[in-house]
């Protein structure tokens, strides 16, 4: 019977391989040792890719999951693309809240679909470090204007494959809307900001 990890890792994994192939494409132009992933849910896909990462998530189900560390393991040594001992830590909290780690101590930093990450954890990245984030519930345009953060890279999506861009970037990140992009507005509104050119996703670093 296939177990109940299994069963979470099939339902987040529906486009088979798909994070996969984000975390390589982003493996690819960012040297990340130290990776932290809130709101990660059961998404284990970044330890397919890098050797440490730190998974942040208040549900039941993703503590279940990790705290299956045999299950976990099995999913991760299926589908490793090197030969680097993996090392998983996950923590039961939510991200809005103090979490015991280091600050500036992380090499990435993951936001995807989980709210305004970037907000709450940025002090957990190290100067230098990189910050993927995409405009799900607005977290790319807090980005956008944090002074702690310059767009360095878009990642883009076409026919399953990712690519790293790093051209023309002063054409990204343009509202349709004109309209004065704050932390209040996007609090209000809760959702992405409307681009006149919208990527899978936005590279920044962490400058301050």
């Amino acid at each position: 019977m296939e177990s109940a990890t299994r069963k979470l890792w099939a339902k987040q994994d529906r486009h088979q391989g798909d994070r996969l192939r984000l975390f390589t494409a982003v493996a690819g132009v960012v040297d990340a040792t130290r990776v932290l992933y809130p709101g990660s849910f059961v998404d284990i896909a970044p330890s397919f890719v890098f050797p440490s990462v730190t998974y942040v998530d208040v549900d039941r189900r993703a503590e279940r999951f990790f705290a299956d560390t045999d299950g976990a393991e099995e999913i991760i040594a299926a589908n490793v693309t090197d030969d680097r001992p993996r090392s998983v830590t996950f923590l039961h909290q939510d991200y809005r809240d103090d979490l015991d780690l280091p600050e500036q101590s992380f090499d990435l930093l993951i936001s995807l679909y989980a709210g305004f990450i970037s907000e709450h954890c940025t002090r957990y990245l190290r100067i230098g470090g990189r910050l993927l984030v995409n405009s799900s519930h607005g977290d790319a345009a807090m980005a956008s204007i944090d002074p702690r953060c310059e767009l360095i890279a878009v990642i883009t999506s076409r026919d399953d494959r990712y690519r790293v861009d790093a051209t023309d970037l002063d054409t990204y990140l343009i509202p349709k809307k004109s309209r004065a992009i704050t932390a209040e507005l996007l609090h209000e509104l809760g959702h992405g900001i409307a681009y006149t050119r919208s990527p899978f996703a936005y590279l920044f670093r962490r400058v301050h």
